[in-house]
C-alpha cells in the first residue's frame, strides 16, 4: 500500500493503489461489496433518509451516489442499508453531487480521524 494517492505516487514499484471497475449497472457491484461485508449508504434525499451529522458510518461502508438530476432509483434505494441527507437551507434545496460528496466524505473522515 502507498502512502499517498497521487501522481507521482504510481511507478513500477508502487502501483495503483485504488482498483477501478466499470459497471453498466449498481446493482450487481453493490450485491458484492454487500456481502464482503460492507454497509451500503446511499446520498439521498428520501422518505426515511437520516441527516449527515446525525448518522454514524461504519469504517467499512461504501457510499453511494445518484446521478444529478434523477438521484438514485428505487432499485438501488432498496439495496442500501441507510440512507443518509445533507440538510439544506434555503435554496437551491440540494447541493450539486460532487459537493454533496466532498461533503460526504468529510464527515466520514471525521469519525474516523485516525484512518
Amino acid at each position: 500500500m502507498i502512502d499517498k494517492i497521487a501522481r507521482d505516487s504510481i511507478d513500477d514499484e508502487n502501483p495503483a493503489a485504488v482498483e477501478i471497475r466499470i459497471h453498466r449497472t449498481l446493482a450487481p457491484p453493490l450485491k458484492e461489496l454487500k456481502s464482503e461485508g460492507y454497509r451500503l449508504v446511499g446520498l439521498e434525499q428520501a422518505t426515511g433518509s437520516v441527516s449527515l451529522y446525525d448518522f454514524r458510518f461504519d469504517r467499512r461502508s461504501v457510499l453511494v451516489l445518484g446521478n444529478e438530476r434523477q438521484g438514485l432509483d428505487d432499485g438501488v434505494l432498496r439495496l442500501l442499508d441507510a440512507v443518509v441527507e445533507i440538510p439544506v437551507y434555503g435554496l437551491p434545496y440540494a447541493y450539486n453531487v460532487a459537493t454533496a460528496a466532498a461533503m460526504a466524505l468529510y464527515e466520514y473522515c471525521r469519525q474516523f480521524p485516525r484512518g
